[in-house]
């Protein structure tokens, strides 16, 4: 099978299509014809051997997937030959076929193309739980989402809008606030033009936010406590600024707030039946017409480093999705 074979560390640039043998299907698990995959930051990464997973060489990136299966293990019975699926798979996406487990594996929505199916497995999740479990956003409060138009981020304004939330999200550059305004967040501050914290200030009469998520640590993360609500909640789920931030500790006593973080990937070791349970509610939203995947663009497997490029360049919005097969 044709698919994106990692050697050695090297950057995306270097990454090159190459044949290679099938992966045996072991016990439990799915072979799947991959029709889109998704790319996640972490690829970047990964590949790069920046990433705390190092997989052995040789490895093929690409975590999440959208396909059809096409041989099943015998202990497995969810699924057929033929089903149509998505999947969390950690590995492998960047390929012609995929072998996954039968337990990260869902039932594709009849009404989800793949391209939507490939990228809801890690943005949706973590943005849900983040919100849920770990900001517990409520009806009418309001909601600050930084880097807003990104994967995750136009992920917590579409979950935050269907839980009834008032979104406000913040980006870089005209456009990117035109996306986030068409997913949901009601005012969204250019960070490049604006000050944010006096923005959100003004917004919310001098109140502040009541839940802040922020996928991008560094300065934002400071500046955010300077407009955080009382009894306000900072969910921390990533850096991609790539600072990881201190907190001054006398800011969450005097404001009476919580700063909580939440580690998506880490479930499936910790609360398996949590990620059942989140892709349940998200299924769900999806069908009442709440969530939808933005794409940004569908690459072919050979253009996997421009894929890439796009998005460790902050030139993409919502998913990058790579096709390994031709429509």
């Amino acid at each position: 099978m044709r698919a994106i074979v990692v050697d050695r560390f090297m950057e995306p640039t270097d990454l090159a299509v190459r044949e290679m043998p099938s992966t045996p299907l072991m016990p439990g698990s799915l072979r799947v014809e991959v029709r889109a995959a998704g790319c996640n930051f972490f690829d970047i990464l990964m590949v790069q051997g920046r990433y705390q997973v190092k997989p052995p060489f040789p490895f093929v990136p690409g975590a999440e997937i959208a396909g059809v299966v096409r041989e099943v293990a015998p202990d497995v019975r969810r699924f057929a030959v033929g089903d149509r699926v998505l999947a969390s798979n950690g590995l492998g996406g960047f390929a012609e076929e995929c072998v996954v487990s039968a337990r990260s594996a869902y039932a594709l929505p009849e009404e989800m193309s793949f391209e939507e199916g490939a990228a809801l497995p890690i943005i949706y999740p973590t943005s849900y739980a983040g919100l849920v479990d770990r900001g517990n956003l409520r009806a009418g409060e309001t909601l600050l989402v930084h880097a807003a138009a990104g994967g995750v981020g136009s992920a917590a304004v579409q979950i935050g809008r269907a839980l009834g939330a008032r979104v406000i999200g913040t980006a870089g550059g005209a456009d990117k606030c035109d996306v986030a305004r068409r997913e949901g967040a009601e005012v969204c501050i250019d960070y490049r033009a604006d000050d944010f914290v006096a923005r959100v200030q003004e917004l919310t009469q001098g109140r502040g936010a009541d839940v802040i998520y922020d996928s991008v640590g560094g300065e934002i993360t400071d500046q955010s406590l300077k407009c955080i609500a009382w009894n306000g909640r900072l969910v921390i789920i990533g850096f991609a600024s790539g600072k990881i931030p201190s907190i001054q500790a006398n800011r969450i006593l005097l404001k009476n707030i919580a700063v909580t973080g939440l580690h998506w990937g880490a479930h499936a070791q910790k609360d398996p039946k949590r990620i059942g349970e989140v892709m349940d509610a998200l299924f769900a939203m999806f069908a009442k017409g709440q969530i939808r995947p933005v794409i940004y663009g569908r690459y072919p497997l050979e253009e996997v480093p421009a894929a890439l490029a796009a998005l460790g360049g902050r030139e993409s919005y919502g998913k990058v999705i790579v096709a390994p097969r031709a429509a």
